[in-house]
């Protein structure tokens, strides 16, 4: 379905991001992918989709809380493959600590990751968007993007800012051939929740199964986990045809966690 187009998608080495790339190449769209990780761990990502479905997979170890790698990733990615169509801006980090506790220099990381980066990726990918009058812009939020939790306060900002600067960019570009969306997952079963699942069973003599469900239950009504396979495809759809009027959405994806 998207056959020729090109992506960037940030945080992709693992978890959602790796999810929404592989979805992507899967549909036939070169990607560049973004993030860090062991060398011979990323060129096997890297290779994988590319011999999977025969497309263009790039990498750039770009810094996502630096604006001038930011920048220099789009520009990066044009000059090996030519153009931009989608941006995925996904990388994102945490730190869990009360208002009063919270370090200054964590704050900075978590909002020039989660939210900084995607503005400066945005403002550089937008042009080469609009010049071909067709492009998608993806940015993932969270639940905590449209509802908070304690002890998360530069998460829960950042979160929040990424729901509104995608409105902005959408009433912008929305007669331009590009949209811009959030999707807002809650628990997403990765590699990294699989491992608090797995601490938290050890931590407390239970069994994994259980510790999985209590604590997806601390937030969802369904006690169930979305995939990064699952979130791929929602990106997909965003992308299509289909989704060609959908613009300035958050998007849940959340078992049900807002709705309540």
């Amino acid at each position: 379905m998207l056959r020729g187009k090109i992506a960037i998608v940030t945080g992709s080495t693992s978890g959602i991001g790796l999810g929404i790339a592989t979805a992507l190449a899967a549909e036939g769209c070169d990607v560049m992918l973004n993030g860090f990780g062991d060398t011979a761990a990323i060129e096997k990502l890297r290779a994988e989709p590319s011999e999977k479905y025969g497309v263009r997979v790039g990498y750039s170890a770009a810094d996502m809380s630096r604006p001038a790698e930011v920048r220099e990733l789009v520009a990066e990615t044009v000059r090996e493959f030519g153009a931009v169509d989608i941006l995925v801006n996904n990388a994102g980090i945490q730190h869990v600590a009360k208002i009063v506790d919270f370090p200054e220099e964590r704050w900075d990381a978590v909002i020039a990751i989660n939210l900084s980066a995607a503005f400066h990726a945005s403002k550089a990918a937008l042009p080469h968007m609009i010049a071909r009058q067709w492009g998608r812009v993806i940015n993932i939020a969270s639940a905590h993007g449209l509802v908070a939790s304690g002890e998360k306060a530069a998460y829960v900002a950042a979160k929040h800012g990424l729901v509104g600067l995608s409105k902005v960019t959408a009433i912008e570009t929305a007669n331009q051939g590009v949209t811009c969306n959030a999707i807002c997952p809650g628990w997403v079963l990765t590699p990294l929740v699989q491992q608090q699942i797995e601490a938290r069973a050890k931590a407390l003599g239970i069994p994994v199964g259980q510790a999985r469900e209590d604590l997806v239950r601390e937030k969802q009504p369904m006690l169930d986990y979305t995939t990064p396979e699952k979130i791929g495809a929602l990106a997909v759809f965003l992308c299509g045809e289909a989704a060609s009027t959908i613009t300035g959405a958050a998007l849940s994806i959340d078992g049900g966690w807002v709705a309540q």
